[in-house]
């Protein structure tokens, strides 16, 4: 990828974001737009992102390919984790050689391995002294992130933050807590539907949701509501 599509994609996907500081939007479309572009623009094969609920409790909200949700999933069950670290610190946390990282991490690191990832960069989703959550960068290598590539991430890591909480729901806690247990609430729903799909279909969880996400996009639905209807048997496709 050349520098100027690079940057002009950056200039694209932090309009979008900030574009979501509007009344209504779409969380899990907001979380999953920033996974996919972590993944088009940086040189990471998938990434995943973990936010949390109304208790602090971490929950898998995005990711861009089934095995990185695999792996986010053993991170939650382990409670340990670059993850689950970067999210309790409020700090990047990178790995480019996993065997460099902790015991208490190997049941992450086992299940990393198997889905062929050998590095990681976990960045924090957070604003001032509030963290909500963490993105994880995977890779298939042991080359690390530019310094100027971990900065922008965490800059789009921000900006949805900042989405998320905005200063409507920071004046009023418990619509910002309200939100964010609705977002957590609609990725089940989500993964309920993908599961629809993927049998109906005769389709992988991946083709699945990109099925779910084109007829949410061509209709100009929200993500959730589609799957909600999905799941309800309101509409079939």
């Amino acid at each position: 990828m050349n520098e100027l599509t690079r940057e002009e994609r950056l200039v694209d996907v932090f309009t979008t974001l900030a574009d979501t500081l509007i009344d209504d939007y779409d969380v899990v479309e907001l979380l999953q737009t920033l996974v996919d572009t972590c993944v088009s623009t940086f040189e990471v094969t998938a990434a995943g992102l973990l936010l949390a609920d109304d208790r602090g409790n971490l929950e898998v909200l995005a990711s861009t390919s089934e095995e990185s949700r695999l792996v986010e999933a053993m991170q939650l069950s382990a409670e340990s984790g670059p993850c689950i670290e970067s999210f309790r610190t409020s700090s990047v946390v990178s790995v480019t050689d996993l065997d460099e990282g902790p015991p208490e991490w190997d049941p992450f690191r086992k299940a990393a391995r198997e889905q062929a990832f050998t590095a990681v960069h976990a960045i924090p989703l957070r604003l001032r002294e509030t963290t909500i959550g963490a993105l994880n960068l995977f890779l298939t290598s042991h080359e690390a992130l530019s310094e100027r590539d971990l900065r922008s991430a965490q800059a789009l890591a921000d900006v949805a933050t900042i989405g998320i909480l905005h200063e409507r729901t920071l004046r009023a806690s418990d619509l910002a807590r309200e939100q964010l247990q609705n977002a957590l609430n609609s990725r089940v729903t989500i993964e309920q539907a993908k599961g629809i799909l993927a049998f109906t279909h005769d389709v992988s969880m991946e083709e699945a949701f990109m099925l779910l996400r084109g007829y949410a996009r061509s209709n100009q639905l929200p993500l959730a509501l589609v799957a909600r209807q999905l799941v309800d048997r309101a509409i079939i496709f």
